[in-house]
């Protein structure tokens, strides 16, 4: 029972900030991709204003696990949190696109990728204004996603208290993703990936009690300050890990609304 309660509690955590206009966004569900008889599907966020404003800007909320675990944990999809939700409000809010997702495997968001590049008109985005949101277990398969190369490639991201890559011989995010079950993606990557175009925000937790992830955070950072990459780091020195959920402050507001000006800036 504790257990239950428990889950369903962090299922329906919203986001602590909010905008004029998160209640008024449209959403739209479509089909990205069939997988047997199932259609795995991606929900779109859209301003109030979207037709008469032309083709946005986007942000993808990509999830470095498998939804079908994720409903045995939680009960729910990714998309279907709180959570992400609430984030994809805010996003839609700020006047940009906001998109989550359904997937089997994490690398899915591919697909979900080709599909947005493919249907960018109708779906009223503009495929070279692109940006990728993880966080936590999601980061790799988040960062990873922005050091793909191809045409039309995300344009920048936002990565909010995450697991990242190993670096110098640690093994810290290799362990975790072992541990809860989401994907490595970055496993044998380095900051020598890194494209020199596309700029990451990285929004620390100060308290992060994540085993591993600070220490494997703060490397990636120090590596690519050393590159002269254009890599923003704010860091919520109070924070816990899921802050924007749990930590009930004016810092953590102020940590949310830089994530949105730095999508606005990079997208809009």
């Amino acid at each position: 029972m504790a257990q239950d309660q428990a889950q369903d509690h962090i299922s329906k955590k919203r986001v602590l900030f909010t905008l004029p206009g998160m209640n008024d966004v449209t959403i739209r569900q479509v089909e990205y991709r069939r997988s047997g008889e199932s259609a795995l599907t991606l929900d779109v966020y859209s301003p109030p204003d979207a037709e008469r404003r032309g083709p946005h800007g986007a942000v993808v909320f990509v999830t470095g696990f498998p939804d079908p675990g994720a409903r045995r944990f939680l009960g729910c999809t990714a998309n279907e949190m709180a959570s992400y939700v609430s984030w994809a409000q805010l996003v839609a809010a700020s006047g940009l696109v906001a998109i989550t997702y359904v997937n089997e495997e994490p690398s899915d968001v591919h697909a979900v990728f080709d599909y947005l590049r493919q249907h960018a008109p109708a779906l009223g985005i503009d495929p070279e204004r692109i940006g990728v949101w993880s966080c936590s277990g999601s980061g790799p398969m988040g960062l990873s996603v922005v050091m793909q190369e191809g045409p039309r490639p995300p344009k920048c991201a936002a990565l909010i208290y995450p697991y990242t890559l190993d670096l110098g011989g640690s093994t810290g995010t290799s362990a975790a993703a072992k541990q809860w079950g989401f994907a490595d993606a970055c496993g044998g990557k380095s900051v020598d990936d890194f494209p020199r175009d596309r700029p990451i925000f990285v929004a620390r937790a100060g308290q992060d009690q994540m085993p591993g992830l600070n220490e494997a955070l703060d490397r990636m950072v120090a590596a690519a300050l050393a590159r002269n990459l254009p890599i923003s780091v704010v860091n919520h020195a109070a924070g816990p890990h899921a802050f924007d959920l749990f930590d009930d402050s004016e810092t953590t507001r102020e940590v949310v609304r830089q994530v949105l000006a730095f999508f606005c800036f990079q997208l809009r």
